[in-house]
């Protein structure tokens, strides 16, 4: 019988926030802010995210949903021209104020999760948005660990980052959790050698995830109950 969780660590965008209800708006922001009023440039920079302006969401293959402001500020750049240090910025600066729509159950979960768990969060968003996002809901205090892309762990699919947190929390990977809405978060956590939850909240399918996962979750609602029946009687 596998030893009780005893560390989790959770993706950011997707996993504690719903991906689409969040990340929707601080594209329109964005595409606004770098095309400024032109809307030929607009629609490329809509393209080179993979976003559909005409039904206002993220296609699968969007480089939004699992990468890097730095990865992002790439493509945008390869059809802009505009310089990768002011897209960066500037993404980062809407990142910073966009609102945050909590995932079902957000407090609660994280409140029982708590009681018996180190928690951390790893996201491949940038180290400053991401704990102004954890504070805007007030959540900031659950986790001993938050880090982005450029916080000099690395970045996901790679294990370092996660491998991070255990460091840092004192624990094994083999007693950590990582629970994510992307194949890149659970890539990730297997590379690492932990045990893996998808959840729904993303934009990937329960099929795209179910190969990488021990289990795909609704939402992390249903993660404390999960944890309780991982405990050993």
């Amino acid at each position: 019988m596998m030893a009780p969780i005893q560390g989790i660590i959770f993706d950011k965008d997707g996993t504690l926030f719903s991906f689409a209800d969040t990340w929707v708006n601080w594209a329109l922001d964005l595409l606004d802010a770098l095309s400024n009023g032109d809307q030929s440039l607009r629609q490329s920079l809509a393209d080179a995210i993979d976003f559909d302006l005409v039904h206002s969401q993220f296609r699968p293959t969007s480089v939004v949903i699992a990468g890097t402001v730095d990865e992002i500020a790439d493509v945008i750049h390869d059809v802009s021209g505009l310089a990768k240090p002011d897209i960066k910025r500037i993404a980062d600066e809407i990142a910073a104020t966009t609102r945050q729509v909590k995932a079902p159950g957000l407090e609660s979960s994280l409140t029982d999760l708590a009681k018996s768990c180190a928690l951390g969060v790893m996201t491949n968003d940038s180290e400053v948005p991401a704990k102004a996002h954890l504070a805007s809901v007030g959540i900031e205090g659950f986790f001993d660990f938050v880090a982005g892309y450029d916080s000099g762990y690395g970045a996901k699919p790679s294990p370092e980052p996660l491998l991070a947190f255990c460091k840092v929390s004192g624990l094994s990977p083999a007693v950590t959790l990582m629970v994510g809405d992307s194949r890149h978060d659970l890539i990730a956590g297997r590379a690492a050698g932990m045990r893996t939850v998808g959840v729904l909240t993303g934009v990937a399918t329960e099929a795209e995830l179910q190969e990488l996962a021990d289990v795909v979750l609704p939402d992390i609602s249903f993660l404390p109950a999960w944890v309780d029946a991982q405990t050993p009687a």
